[in-house]
């Protein structure tokens, strides 16, 4: 019948997905997700009118990705959801320089993307891999790219470039920036609140276990905290966030550090996890009374509070801050102290907004509007899709 959108968001420890019809509105045919796939995963199915809502373990220890989709692929089955399908959506982490909008993957694209694998090396394979299960289980429908750096590829040319050699920047040694399919759906719900000025100057706080933020003007973006690699800017749960690049130096040349382990430091036992010694999960750490966890989440907050205040300068000021994401949506406490570090702006909160997740958190006397808008970048990939047609 090909009347349905398949969107699958593979991330470093989750499989997102969600159905939709393929119509302007985008009816919701069916969502769900494995978390914890590094852990103890679970299997969770949101309730439908026809259905009720599942939540269930898949063991009690860690999983590939492989497992992770035929998991969702039994769920799509049970649906009677694969021959609906005319088109599956991917989040895929790294365009490049070459990949701005959403693109067919064919062979071509996909050898491109997996030249990009070094820059988001716990992302983008698992990405392409997904793309592969896909293809299997779907060989009729048209498998089509969404990237996460296109949002940001319309910054001014110094918020993208560094301080290096010209040909280097040339060759695209530049700042792509990340999260952008997030980026677009917030972008797209405050035109639908507020209109074509989209919050005037915002910055949105994407904070799961990556970690970014972004300053928009009119909802496009004009700065963010990530750059070149998805390991830049805030401390995230497992990966270390900005460092001084002399760290780097000497941790190869004194510290005779390979490539492969740096690569490992960096990325997995940095962040959250590497400063409390216990997790890299917020949660665990916010029930922690050891004096290490309250360090991390100590030093989360304050590279937070630092980064916001550099946003700012981008923008010349602040009229809305955003939270989404895991932390974001569901750490009251976290807003709570992100927003009192931001009090210099004139930001205040409204204490019983916050605690119970409201959409509108800010105090009647703030000056900058504070919301919690749900992350959904499987609706984004899903409407960036719509326009094109089955091949």
């Amino acid at each position: 019948m090909n009347s349905a959108i398949l969107v699958l968001n593979g991330g470093s420890s989750s499989l997102k997905f969600a159905a939709f019809e393929a119509r302007d509105e985008l009816p919701l045919l069916l969502r769900g997700g494995v978390s914890s796939i590094g852990g103890r995963p679970r299997l969770r199915v949101d309730a439908t009118a026809t259905s009720p809502r599942q939540d269930r373990s898949l063991g009690e220890g860690p999983i590939t990705i492989a497992r992770a989709f035929e998991a969702v692929a039994a769920v799509l089955a049970e649906r009677g959801l694969p021959a609906q399908v005319g088109k599956v959506g991917h989040r895929i982490v790294h365009g490049g320089r070459d990949f701005t909008g959403a693109a067919p993957l064919d062979e071509r694209a996909l050898s491109a993307l997996r030249k990009l694998e070094v820059l988001a090396p716990i992302h983008q394979a698992i990405n392409l891999e997904i793309v592969d299960l896909a293809g299997r289980l779907l060989p009729a429908a048209t498998q089509f790219g969404c990237f996460d750096t296109a949002f940001h590829a319309g910054r001014p040319e110094l918020a993208r470039i560094y301080g290096l050699p010209r040909e280097m920047t040339e060759q695209g040694i530049v700042s792509y920036g990340f999260h952008g399919l997030s980026y677009a759906h917030i972008a797209a719900s405050l035109r639908e609140r507020r209109g074509a000025r989209a919050g005037g100057r915002a910055i949105v706080a994407h904070l799961g276990s990556g970690a970014s933020l972004c300053a928009m003007k009119a909802g496009q973006s004009v700065a963010t905290t990530m750059g070149f690699s998805t390991l830049d800017g805030l401390v995230m749960s497992t990966r270390c966030g900005a460092i001084d690049p002399g760290v780097l130096l000497h941790l190869m040349q004194e510290r005779k550090l390979s490539s492969a382990e740096l690569t490992d430091l960096l990325y997995e036992q940095s962040g959250l996890l590497g400063v409390s010694g216990i997790s890299g999960d917020m949660q665990v750490l916010l029930a922690s009374k050891e004096a290490s966890a309250a360090r991390a989440i100590d030093l989360f907050i304050y590279r937070i509070g630092r980064e916001i205040g550099s946003l700012v300068a981008a923008l010349g000021g602040l009229d809305t801050l955003v939270f989404t994401a895991g932390i974001g949506e569901h750490a009251p406490e976290i807003r709570r102290r992100i927003c009192e570090a931001a009090g210099w702006l004139g930001v205040a909160l409204d204490e019983g907004s916050n605690l119970v997740g409201a959409e509108l958190i800010s105090g009647r006397n703030s000056a900058v509007e504070v919301l919690v808008i749900p992350a959904d970048e499987e609706r984004t990939v899903a409407r960036e899709l719509l326009g094109f047609e089955p091949v």
